[in-house]
């Protein structure tokens, strides 16, 4: 008997020797048909609900959909340099640098956690807070660049006297990252919604103006020393980064804010 032929003969056995493992968990007689039809079944049931999954996690950024309004009620200065969006009035105590991207989950569970506080502390003239609008995930949505687009527009949305609320909606509006995000026209839209009815606006959105700014603006966190953490025994810089007087603030600790305060 050949090689050929042992090994056939071989793996007849084995397969006779060993019930299939569906039949095996239901504790039931062998029937080739009905496994074939048991798997079929859960091969198709497995991508409907990866269907059902993957539509679910790009809801919120669908094409021809709005942008949900969050308002904001707070009344302060509102300035833009190149991506820096200084928020607050500039005789506050203490001054916050915040770097973040509208892609990053964390940056919104920042926002969610300590927004509210931070947005108290400005309109009380306690703190001034120097947003620094970033695109370190501009790669990572569907297709690629909403971080910069993001960024862009609410910068845009700055120079138009719209930035506090603009910015809420579009972390309470976050897309998935590796998801779809908002389009430009859904961005305009936005802030249209909130007042930003120039054509200066939607122009800027439209061109991708500010983008060059925006990647500058992640170059230079990316390669400021004292912006970096220790991740993995390397010195990386990651978002939301957070720092006071050039010193990092340190968010995981709930009392941050206060203790910045005073």
């Amino acid at each position: 008997m050949g090689g050929a032929e042992r090994n056939q003969r071989k793996r007849r056995q084995a397969q006779q020797a060993a019930p299939p493992p569906v039949a095996t968990a239901r504790k039931a007689p062998v029937d080739g048909k009905r496994i074939a039809i048991a798997v079929a079944v859960v091969i198709a049931v497995g991508a409907i609900i990866a269907g059902f999954v993957y539509s679910d996690s790009v809801k919120n950024a669908t094409e021809g959909e709005s942008i949900a309004v969050v308002p904001s009620t707070l009344d302060v200065p509102v300035s833009r340099d190149g991506a820096v969006v200084t928020v607050g009035r500039d005789d506050a105590r203490v001054t916050i640098d915040v770097y973040e991207d509208f892609l990053c989950p964390a940056c919104r569970s920042f926002e969610e956690e300590h927004g509210d506080d931070i947005e108290r502390a400005v309109a009380d003239g306690d703190a001034r807070v120097r947003y620094h609008l970033i695109n370190l995930l501009a790669e990572r949505s569907d297709p690629p660049g909403y971080s910069t687009d993001a960024a862009t527009a609410a910068l845009l949305a700055a120079d138009a006297g719209v930035f506090p609320a603009f910015h809420k909606s579009l972390f309470a509006a976050q897309p998935d990252e590796d998801a779809r995000g908002w389009d430009r026209e859904q961005l305009i839209a936005l802030g249209a919604a909130l007042g930003a009815t120039d054509p200066a606006f939607a122009d800027g959105v439209r061109s991708g103006a500010l983008g060059d700014v925006v990647a500058a603006e992640y170059e230079r966190a990316r390669t400021t020393d004292s912006l970096l953490r220790d991740r993995g025994g390397e010195r990386l810089f990651a978002t939301p980064t957070v720092a006071a007087d050039g010193v990092l603030v340190d968010t995981a600790d709930d009392a941050w804010l206060a203790k910045l305060l005073g």
